[in-house]
């Protein structure tokens, strides 16, 4: 006969953005017109259930256990927190707005590929859709802008890991609107996979084969690398701070809305610290 422990824990991120997030749930709930009494767990506690799961990675099944709820009541509920969460995140346009509002020089572009246990499904061609030949990793591509200090501003959808930075930009409409905010003076630093996406990017030089590159040309891809490597920092923050987001085991098409809800806790979490100097003097 096995008996089980039980132990405290505490939730890593503000209670401030705890009830955020409750309040979203709330809204939905109203919305729905969604009777009292009816739901297994009120709008706080459900809201604790997915920044679990956001943040440390928890497993569903372990989180049904910890709620008394079944596997799929629990799943459900964090699909719901994902669908609210991403509805508050920002579109390109205002994340841009945003940007220029804030006397930003410029910004970066990068993608990173979310991983993914899911088994693979070929493509158009035949080819593996969600395998990426760079990374060797079975995944999906987001694109991530972020601030000149490296703090993410908006992600994209989620697009196959096999299409390349280019392909997945240009898809998103980001080319163009990048191209527009450079004509303000609001320029994309990018590495060499966004080789001709325009005017508004600018890129490190390429040396061709068997040539070499200028002293001047070199001391520009320099700077243009330590200026672009907070960019990696966008991705990092996202990535270590919220664990789900190492590997998804849900359908590869829910990746982006995954990011994005992430990314919108993660804004919330940053205004908080900023309000609350207390908060960084204890840490």
């Amino acid at each position: 006969m096995t008996s089980s422990i039980t132990y405290t824990a505490e939730l890593d991120m503000p209670r401030e953005v705890v009830l955020f997030l409750a309040g979203l749930l709330r809204a939905e709930r109203v919305r729905r017109r969604t009777r009292a009494g009816t739901r297994a767990l009120g709008e706080f506690k459900q809201a604790v259930l997915i920044i679990r799961w956001l943040v440390d990675g928890a497993r569903i099944a372990r989180l049904a256990a910890d709620n008394a709820i079944s596997h799929a009541t629990c799943d459900r509920y964090v699909e719901e927190g994902v669908t609210v969460l991403k509805a508050q995140a920002p579109t390109l346009q205002e994340a841009l707005t945003a940007a220029k509002a804030a006397g930003y020089t410029h910004l970066h572009l990068d993608g990173t590929l979310i991983e993914t246990d899911r088994c693979r499904a070929l493509g158009p061609n035949g080819a593996d859709l969600w395998w990426s030949g760079k990374h060797k990793q079975h995944g999906g591509n987001i694109q991530v802008l972020s601030s000149p200090g490296g703090d993410p501003l908006w992600t994209s959808e989620v697009r196959p890991g096999r299409e390349h930075d280019l392909t997945c930009a240009r898809l998103h409409g980001l080319l163009d609107l990048l191209a527009k905010a450079a004509e303000d003076g609001l320029i994309t630093l990018a590495d060499l996979g966004y080789v001709d996406a325009g005017m508004g990017f600018r890129l490190p030089y390429k040396r061709s084969r068997g040539g070499t590159l200028t002293d001047d040309q070199i001391q520009y891809n320099k700077v243009h690398g330590a200026l672009r490597a907070l960019a990696e920092r966008a991705n990092a923050q996202l990535k270590m701070r919220f664990k789900a987001l190492r590997n998804v085991s849900k359908c590869p098409w829910k990746i982006g809305g995954i990011v994005a809800a992430a990314l919108v806790l993660f804004h919330r979490e940053q205004a908080h610290k900023q309000l609350s100097p207390s908060v960084n003097a204890g840490c």
